[in-house]
């Protein structure tokens, strides 16, 4: 049967002034009734003898303010209002949780209401009457004031007429981001607003909100000198009575180690530097074309090189202190006597794009370990960007929310690692170990019969919404069909077509992409979509019971969830939508209006939380001293499902564990996509403080006007609040104003704790600890607005705020911005892996991810972003890096080139010098052995194992001479001729065989990306054979040509050998195209060389056959 569905339409231009008013229009639908009910609210004059008055306009949209956020989808987009579509269920399966979408509910007793009854934080009704009479918040409210406080039910007069009482509004001009701003500066930190203060404050000056200065007479003069922070309230010493611990600390890698690094470096490059310099005064004079080919080539090896080492000179390693920074931010102190968390909020990001190659069930796991992460729940919210708009990534969410009211709690009571489900009951140890609770068995066994239907739902879902789209698109045709035969009784009836539209649970269509695309309905054309999956948790802690769980006892367990959230945003025909940096600039937008975290962490779908503690680790660098100048924390990715032999590189070690935590001791690691923690107001576009103090270098001026945001005064003058507006302009953030105000919110918020003298910019001890407020609808509806498609038109979103565009590696191109703006960033490495995720262990798949980073690579070289015309905040030694970044590609130009003399050495019997000299050998022999060491000290340092190390050498070659040599002429095309380049997202799917965990390493899909190294493989090989039966009959034997040809040639074997046993595949399956490429490679250069060097005394082949 098919449920109601009720809509509420919103202009987006009045919404903050309609939820600080609390006016609403109402739309039409089934329970709006059109009439408004005016009234007047008498507020006693303030202390100024100034009246306020306050009229409010009562309508069926205020009925249903308090159920519309957390059941309610919200759609909207450029030309069309906002809907709220009240919603009483999302999924099939039965919703149990209160903060679930969706969750029963009581109904309002008074006729002609319908509305839902008040509930508790457990979801239970709340009856203000003795008598139990059932009555929603606004009847209750209306009984208060309409009919005296007397109970419809039982017409007696209740008895706590104060349990509902009207929040005070706001002056004329506040916004609620500048009440919070108030509060969280005001050093009142009392969860309620206090209204009597507000309207009879007679100490100090007559302000906004609690914000109720004292008077310098009032306070201790002495403690001004004793804090860095003067506006803190009560005795600043008293966070100087302990000793102050660091939340951080550098461990620096022993000289031992270190020093012999630096000393083979410049070894290296004195041995590379003399080596060259022979080579250029030593040519060979009959083969000066061989000769010239490969100086050059070892000139820009060297100087790739060059670029690649540099960085390296100050490697680092991090720790951070977990109880420390429990003490300082969870703790009972004078300024947060109940303890509660002072951490500040962090938003969680998860993207996906298409749910056939991202799989739901891996999305909906990332999301579960979000959801169970050991950080404050009321802190944490997590956004779920879907990009195709799909019901089945909607409905998968649905039921993951519906899991973690299960999956959450057992992880908070026993101690659950890792906090994916998957991964979980796949390990491989005992899941026993180390757990002393006696119903530990009992519940394990019980969480995993859920998941195991869970997963069930999940893989199910793909033809659970086909049947019922069918089943409704099919009722459709029968209703129109009769009302043809009603209307056209006479005529023939002809065929009636009815749209085949995807249906959502409730019986309403889909606002998103259908599974037949139709007009407004299809991929890159479909309206924005937010919904609440879980609504915004309680402050204080919720205890479940036996009874909540179905026989598991949660009685000492927190049983709330945070704020889950989905979102998809408009696309429309003819807009640039930028692909995954518009998706992420969008939940940027949303989230800063909806939670407004002052950290953000971004994840891909397919990686997890896989340390509970990894945000914790994270946050202590950001609340460390000197953390206001942080921009982001990034985290090395980790992988699971990876071949253990690591054919391919997947692991990619050596960049995570060698380049980033060289990096790191500089100017911090780049941005590299995912687990990386961002300072909100640094994606802003934002300076760091106190940059100008240190902004003179290369190219800049030392005077030069920082844009920070911290670094301005906290409003002491009045030119001072004309420079914080002037840097927050609609022009750069576009015209939202809620949005605009959250942005010194979040600064604030992100802002390390004044309890040290060093520490110039920070906030007072438990200015956090406020209360969160709720959403409500005018809320979501402006966040819908901003992620419409037309909003960021005239903007700065993509060009200096949020996510950068124009490059498939938006990624770097970001990190590159905030370094280059003077900010730092720092490399976290967590004794057990912060995340983890899938890479594609197959060839075909590895070579197309290359692909794209190279070509993003290229992209930036011939961009503004090109580390050469960087500012002075740059860094030199991050300068260089930078460069390397986006000249590697290059190299493969040389290498390929390089992989290809040998062979000709051998074709033509000569070599890249003369003889070989004992010079030549020796800067060799040189040359090899610093290498050498240079290995073995960077494995010694960074932890790596010999077999990585070689694994990456050899993956260097693969990808240089495939992926990096399309990649540079597929940027050089775009530069050029404006040729864009196609994005192929890498597959996340398993294999057909379910038996084999490694089964996709043997998949080979043909690309034209093998077609270099095959040849360079088939060349080299039928060039060793030539050049060994040559000298074996030829009467003028040269063996050191030979030797040297092929022992080049054997090198540049070795290193693609991984690739050639990737084309072989699993029990002599070797696709056919391989033996044909390979075929026709060899008898193309069989017959050129017979043609450039014929037998002796003889030019013709096959008798009378005359080769042209």
């Amino acid at each position: 049967m098919m449920s109601s569905t009720s809509y509420l339409n919103h202009k987006s231009n009045e919404l903050d002034q309609q939820s600080e008013s609390g006016s609403g229009s109402g739309g039409g639908g089934s329970n709006s009734s059109g009439d408004f009910a005016l009234y007047r609210v008498d507020i006693p004059q303030t202390p100024y003898d100034s009246p306020i008055q306050i009229t409010m306009e009562r309508s069926a949209s205020r009925r249903l303010e308090d159920q519309c956020v957390s059941n309610s989808l919200f759609t909207g987009g450029s030309n069309q209002a906002t809907r709220v579509l009240l919603k009483e269920k999302v999924i099939e399966s039965e919703s149990s949780h209160p903060q679930m979408t969706g969750a029963k509910g009581s109904s309002c007793d008074v006729p002609g209401c319908g509305g839902k009854v008040m509930s508790d934080e457990r979801g239970l009704d709340i009856l203000p009457c003795e008598c139990g009479y059932k009555i929603c918040g606004d009847c209750y409210r209306n009984a208060l004031r309409e009919c005296e406080g007397v109970c419809p039910g039982c017409c007696g007069p209740y008895k706590d007429p104060k349990m509902m009482k009207e929040d005070v509004p706001l002056p004329p001009g506040v916004s609620k981001m500048e009440r919070k701003l108030s509060k969280m500066k005001s050093g009142n930190f009392a969860n309620e607003f206090d209204q009597a203060q507000w309207l009879y404050g007679n100490k100090g000056s007559y302000g906004y909100g609690n914000a109720m200065w004292p008077k310098e007479s009032e306070s201790d003069a002495s403690s001004a000198s004793a804090s860095a922070s003067d506006w803190m309230s009560g005795d600043p010493k008293v966070f100087h009575e302990k000793q102050w611990r660091p939340l951080t600390r550098k461990l620096s890698i022993s000289a031992a180690i270190l020093s012999p690094y630096r000393l083979i470096i410049l070894v290296r490059l004195v041995v590379l530097v003399f080596f060259l310099r022979w080579r250029v005064l030593n040519p060979n004079d009959d083969a000066i074309w061989l000769w010239f080919m490969s100086v050059v080539c070892e000139i820009w090896f060297a100087f790739s090189w060059l670029l690649d080492q540099l960085p390296k000179l100050f490697p680092i390693n991090r720790d951070a202190d977990l109880d420390a920074l429990k003490e300082k931010f969870e703790t009972p102190n004078p300024a947060n006597p109940e303890g509660k968390s002072d951490l500040p909020g962090i938003d969680m990001f998860v993207s996906t794009a298409d749910p056939e190659k991202e799989p739901p069930l891996v999305t909906a796991n990332t999301i579960l370990s979000i959801l169970a992460a050991d950080y404050p729940v009321e802190k944490l919210s997590c956004y779920v960007s879907d990009d195709g708009g799909a019901l089945l990534t909607f409905e998968a969410m649905a039921e993951a929310a519906s899991f973690a009211n299960l999956w959450v709690p057992f992880c908070r009571k026993h101690d659950i690692e890792p906090r994916n489900p998957e991964s979980y009951f796949n390990m491989k140890r005992d899941p026993y170990k180390n757990k002393v609770r006696s119903d530990f068995v009992r519940d394990r066994r019980r969480v995993k019969r859920e998941y195991d239907e869970f997963k069930v739902r999940i893989n199910g879902l793909p033809d659970s919404i086909r049947r019922r789209s069918e089943a409704y698109n099919a009722r459709e045709e029968m209703k129109a069909m009769k009302m043809q035969r009603e209307n056209q009784s006479d005529e023939p009836l002809e065929i009636v077509e009815v749209i085949k539209a995807t249906w959502m649970v409730d019986g309403t269509h889909w606002p998103g992409t259908w599974t037949t695309p139709a007009s407004q309905h299809a991929r890159g054309d479909h309206s924005s979509i937010i919904q609440v999956m879980l609504k915004p948790p309680s402050d204080e802690p919720l205890t479940g019971t036996t009874s909540d769980s179905n026989a598991m006892d949660f009685s000492e367990v927190d049983i709330r969830l945070p704020l889950l959230v989905y979102v998809s945003r408009e696309k429309r025909p003819g807009y640039d939508h930028n692909k995954k940096a518009g998706a992420m600039n969008a939940l940027v937008r949303s989230s800063a209006i909806m939670s407004n975290g002052p950290f953000i962490l971004n994840l891909d779908c397919d990686h997890y939380i896989y340390n509970s503690k990894a945000l914790r680790e994270g946050i202590c660098f950001m609340m460390d001293r000197g953390g206001e100048r942080l921009s982001y924390v990034q985290f090395p990715q980790r992988f699971e499902g990876i071949d253990p032999s690591d054919r391919y590189a997947n692991h990619n070690t050596v960049f995570f564990d060698v380049n980033m935590r060289a990096l790191d001791g500089i100017q911090g690691p780049v941005y590299v996509g995912t687990g990386c923690l961002f300072r909100r107001t640094a994606l802003y576009g934002f300076d760091p403080p106190r940059v100008k103090e240190e902004s003179g270098g290369w190219f800049g001026s030392k005077n030069k006007k920082s844009s920070t945001v911290a670094s301005v005064p906290e409003a002491s003058s009045a030119d001072d609040e004309e420079m914080m507006n002037i840097a927050l302009i609609p022009k750069s953030f576009g015209n939202s104003s809620l949005l605009v105000d959250s942005v010194k919110v979040a600064e604030f918020g992100g802002r390390p704790l004044a309890d040290h003298p060093s520490i110039k910019n920070g906030r007072p001890p438990g200015a956090l600890t406020l209360r969160r407020d709720l959403l409500d609808t005018p809320t979501v509806a402006e966040a819908i607005d901003v992620i419409s498609c037309w909003y960021e038109d005239k903007t700065e979103w993509g060009l200096r705020i949020g996510w950068i565009y124009g490059s498939v590696t938006e990624d770097v191109v970001t990190g590159y911005r905030m370094h280059n703006r003077g900010w730092r960033s720092v490399y976290c490495v967590t004794k057990r892996d912060a995340f983890r995720g899938t890479a594609p262990i197959n060839l075909t798949d590895r070579l197309h991810q290359v692909l794209r980073w190279a070509t993003g690579s290229v992209e930036i070289f011939f961009s503004r972003n090109n580390a050469l015309l960087a500012g002075s905040r740059l860094k030199f030694l991050q300068r260089i890096a930078y460069l390397n970044v986006g000249i590697y590609p290059f190299t493969s130009l040389f290498l390929v080139v390089y992989c290809f003399i040998p062979a000709l050495s051998l074709f033509s019997d000569q070599f890249i010098v003369g003889t070989l000299e004992v010079t030549f050998l020796a800067y060799l022999l040189g040359i090899t052995l610093t290498l050498v060491a240079l290995a073995a000290l960077e494995i010694k340092w960074s932890g790596i194992h010999i077999d990585e190390w070689w694994r990456n050498e050899q993956f260097w070659l693969i990808g240089g001479t495939s992926a990096h040599l399309v990649a540079v002429f597929q940027g050089v095309l775009k530069v050029l001729f404006g040729i864009e380049i196609s994005f192929t997202l890498t597959s996340k799917s398993s294999a057909d065989d379910e038996n084999d965990e490694f089964a996709d390493i043997y998949v080979i899909k043909w690309s034209s990306l093998m077609i270099p190294p095959v040849t360079i493989i088939m060349v080299n090989l039928i060039a060793i054979a030539v050049s060994v039966v040559r000298t074996i009959y030829s009467d003028d034997r040269h063996w050191s040509r030979m030797i040297g040809g092929v022992f080049f040639s054997f090198w540049v074997l070795v290193h693609l050998y991984p690739f050639a046993k990737g084309l072989m595949g699993r029990r002599g399956k070797t696709p056919t195209i391989v033996f044909v490429w390979s075929g026709l490679i060899s008898i193309t250069i069989s017959l050129l060389w017979v043609a450039i060097n014929p037998p002796s005394g003889n030019n013709q082949i096959g008798g009378s056959f005359q080769f042209p």
